[in-house]
């Protein structure tokens, strides 16, 4: 399954780098004399209202939701963990407070803290990957924070305490390295929850503005035609589910993997 999903991940990445520019299509052109044309050997997926072909907007909505979702994610891996790590290493106060801190800011579902920032920023991709990063890494600082109480008692953190070694070494050198394996798999899984929730804000009409397409965009404008232009509906919504899907077993078979806990 890790393989498939891996197999999913590298067809999305290969998509996005060259399928814009292998594509015959413009994405952006209009042609009002083939709106709405259903699926043939000219326009694969067909077309939407405007008669752009929507088998190229599909491939050019897969740059965003890549980007997105990765930026995203690493914006949140890096939070949570740094974070995490260094709240659970010092201890005592600075442990308390940011737990407190935590705790506040997961009594809001991420959604609607989402929705509340970008209630007052401009629209754009590099908006929506900043709020999704800055409002997703609690839940990975929390799992760091476990972690690092547990490692920090450990007899080589204590060795390398004796040494003399900085806090600062001791946390990167010695620490850090420690966690990576829970930290790859919430960063893997991150990234179908961002992709997710792009295409979310995208569809409510706050994530990707036209004229650029994103998946949640394109599902957006396909829903007012679901029962007479299908096409514009299903394939974007097959590329989400995909994408969502192949990132998940990922971050399944990174765990099966990392995690010496688990059953062999």
């Amino acid at each position: 399954m890790a393989l498939l999903g891996a197999g999913v991940i590298g067809g999305l990445i290969l998509t996005a780098t060259v399928g814009p520019v292998l594509m015959k299509q413009n994405p952006f052109e209009q042609n009002l004399l083939e709106r709405l044309s259903p699926p043939s050997s000219v326009h694969w997926m067909g077309t939407d209202d405007l008669g752009r072909d929507v088998l190229a907007r599909v491939v050019q909505g897969s740059r965003v939701s890549l980007t997105v979702g990765l930026l995203a994610a690493g914006l949140s891996v890096f939070l949570g963990t740094g974070i995490g790590l260094f709240a659970g290493f010092r201890g005592r106060g600075w442990d308390a407070v940011t737990m407190r801190v935590l705790d506040v800011l997961l009594c809001f579902p991420t959604i609607f803290l989402i929705l509340m920032v970008i209630a007052f920023l401009e629209p754009s991709v590099l908006t929506v990957m900043l709020v999704i990063g800055l409002t997703s890494w609690m839940g990975l600082a929390r799992l760091v924070r476990g972690e690092t109480l547990v490692l920090k008692e450990r007899d080589f953190i204590w060795a390398a305490r004796g040494l003399g070694l900085s806090e600062t070494r001791i946390l990167l050198v010695h620490l850090l390295p420690h966690l990576l394996s829970p930290v790859m798999v919430a960063a893997t899984l991150g990234v179908g929850g961002a992709v997710l929730t792009e295409s979310a804000l995208s569809f409510l009409g706050l994530g990707v503005q036209p004229p650029n397409p994103s998946w949640g965009s394109l599902l957006s404008a396909g829903k007012d035609y679901i029962h007479m232009a299908w096409w514009l509906t299903v394939f974007p919504g097959l590329a989400l589910f995909a994408t969502v899907l192949g990132f998940n077993l990922l971050g399944e078979g990174f765990r099966d993997v990392l995690d010496p806990r688990m059953e062999r």
